[in-house]
C-alpha cells in the first residue's frame, strides 16, 4: 500500500516543481507562473479545496477548513510556494525538472519549500475525501514571496490581527529531520525550530576627501573598512548566552555523543561553558548562541588611480533572542565608531517570541514524528539562524513552531538555496502521515 501511495505522491510532487515559482526582484517568475501553481494545486487536491474557504492576500493564499466544534481555538499550517532562482548549467539535473534519481527527486523547492506545500495538502485532501471534519477550524497559508521578505504572510497576518482572530498553535517549515545535527552527535533527530534570530540588515560607510592614488593617505575608506570587517571576523563583539531550548537540546542529544556528552547533560548547570563551546563544534552551531554578522555586499570606487572619497560594506545581522535587535545594533555601531566609520540601518525585521519546548505546540509535533516517521532516535528543540515566514505570526499567536517532517542529510541540507536541491523519495509517504496525525489530533 505504501508503496502504491509513494508512486502517487512522487506523480503529484513532480507537477509542482515543474512550476517554476520564483520571486526575485531581477529574475523572479511571471504572475502567470504562480496562477498556473494555483490551478495545478487545485486539480491535484480538489477535495480540501471544496472543504474550505478561500482568500487572495497580497498573492498569499489563506484557506479556512471549519471545524465541527466552537470551542477550541482555530490552528494554523504554513508553507510558502515561492522558490530561489536556480542556473541550471550549475545542476546535475534540471533545476525544474523534478527528476528521479538515486532514490530521489531533483529540482528547485524540493525542500524549501514546495515539499512542505505539497505535504500539507496532500495529508488534507486525503482526510477531507474520507469525509473527516476537524474538531475546531484548521488555517491554511501558503505565501508566494516568503524569499523576499514575505510581504504576502506579513498581510496575512495583519488581516487576521484586525479581524480579531487568534490561534493556539502555528506550524511552518523550519527545522527538518536530520543526522548529527552537532559533531559527534551520533543518530537522527528531529530539530523542532521553537524561534528565529530577528535580522537587521546595515550599511557601514567610510569617508575622506578623496585624492589620487599616487600619493595614498593612511586610513583609506577601503582600508578602514577592511580593518572593521576583521577586528568584527576574529572578535566576539556579541553577547554569548546558551538560551534554555539549546540547554534542553543539548541535554536530549547528549546520550548519543559518548563522552563528549558528559558535560552536555548537565547543560543548565553549565549554560556559560557550554555557551562559549558552542561555536568549536561548528558555524552552525555557534550561530545558535549569539548574534552574527555576514558581509555580503560592498561598493564605492571610482576609478583604478583614485582613492574613494566613499566607500561602503552591508552586513546582514542575525539578533539572538537574548541581546536582541537593538543592543545588537549598538554593539556593531560602537566598532564601527572605533574605525572611523558610519553605521546606518537600512532594513529591518520583526523580532520573533520564543515558543515553549513544554507546550502543547511542541508536545504535539514531537507526538506526531514518533508516531509517524521511523528511525528518529529523539526530538530537540532549537533556534532557528534562518528566517520564515512564522515571525509575522506572533501578533496572532503565542506558540509558532517550526519544522518540516523530510528526514535529510548533510549534502541535502546544504543544497537548500544551493545547487541540486533534492528530497528522498522515501520521506514522502511520511511526512503525509505526520500531517494527517497533526490534523486529527490538534
Amino acid at each position: 500500500m505504501d508503496k502504491e501511495r509513494q508512486e502517487r505522491y512522487i506523480e503529484n510532487f513532480r507537477k509542482l516543481i515543474r512550476c517554476e515559482t520564483v520571486s526575485d526582484p531581477e529574475c523572479g517568475s511571471p504572475p502567470e507562473n504562480f496562477e498556473k501553481f494555483r490551478e495545478v494545486l487545485w486539480e491535484m487536491f480538489p477535495n480540501i479545496r471544496k472543504a474550505c474557504e478561500l482568500e487572495m492576500v497580497d498573492g498569499a493564499m489563506l484557506l479556512k477548513w471549519k471545524g465541527s466544534g466552537v470551542t477550541k481555538m482555530p490552528v494554523l499550517f504554513m508553507n510558502h510556494h515561492d522558490v530561489v532562482p536556480a542556473k541550471a548549467e550549475d545542476w546535475k539535473y534540471p533545476p525544474f525538472g523534478a527528476e528521479i534519481a538515486d532514490g530521489k527527486i531533483w529540482g528547485r523547492g524540493t525542500l524549501d519549500d514546495k515539499g512542505g506545500t505539497w505535504a500539507m495538502f496532500q495529508a488534507a485532501d486525503e482526510l477531507a475525501a474520507e469525509g473527516f471534519v476537524p474538531e475546531r477550524d484548521i488555517y491554511f497559508e501558503s505565501n508566494c514571496n516568503e524569499e523576499t521578505f514575505g510581504a504576502g504572510a506579513r498581510a496575512v497576518a495583519e488581516k487576521l490581527y484586525d479581524q480579531g482572530i487568534r490561534f493556539e498553535m502555528v506550524f511552518d517549515e523550519g527545522g527538518d529531520i536530520v543526522r548529527e545535527p552537532i559533531s559527534g552527535a551520533k543518530g537522527t533527530f528531529a530539530m523542532i525550530g521553537v524561534g528565529e534570530k530577528s535580522v537587521v540588515n546595515m550599511k557601514f560607510t567610510a569617508r575622506s576627501a578623496g585624492g589620487h592614488a599616487s600619493t595614498p593617505e593612511k586610513n583609506t575608506p577601503i582600508v578602514r573598512l577592511a580593518k572593521f570587517m576583521a577586528y568584527v571576523e576574529k572578535h566576539q563583539v556579541f553577547d554569548v548566552e546558551l538560551a534554555p531550548a539549546l540547554a534542553e537540546m543539548l541535554k536530549i542529544i547528549a546520550p548519543h555523543m559518548g563522552r563528549a556528552g558528559k558535560l552536555m547533560e548537565k547543560a543548565d548547570k553549565y549554560r556559560k561553558q557550554l555557551g562559549r563551546l558552542m561555536p568549536v563544534l561548528g558555524a552552525a552551531t555557534g550561530a545558535m548562541v549569539s548574534t552574527t554578522i555576514a558581509f555580503t555586499m560592498t561598493g564605492g570606487g571610482e576609478a583604478v588611480n583614485v582613492i574613494p572619497s566613499e566607500a561602503w560594506v552591508i552586513g546582514d545581522m542575525r539578533c539572538s533572542h537574548h541581546q536582541g535587535k537593538e543592543d545588537s545594533i549598538r554593539a556593531i555601531s560602537k566598532i564601527a565608531k572605533k574605525f572611523g566609520i558610519e553605521a546606518e540601518v537600512i532594513q529591518e525585521e520583526p523580532e520573533s517570541r520564543l515558543a515553549d519546548f513544554r507546550g502543547d505546540a511542541f508536545r504535539l509535533v514531537k507526538q506526531a514524528v514518533v508516531n509517524t516517521v521511523p528511525g528518529v532516535d529523539a526530538c530537540a528543540p532549537y533556534i532557528m539562524t534562518g528566517g520564515s515566514d512564522a515571525r509575522f505570526f506572533d501578533i496572532v499567536c503565542n506558540q509558532c513552531i517550526r519544522f518540516l517532517p523530510f528526514t535529510i542529510d548533510r549534502e541535502q541540507m546544504d543544497s537548500i538555496h544551493g545547487v541540486n536541491e533534492c528530497v528522498s523519495i522515501d520521506t514522502l509517504v511520511p511526512a503525509v502521515d505526520y500531517y494527517r496525525y497533526m490534523y486529527t489530533h490538534v
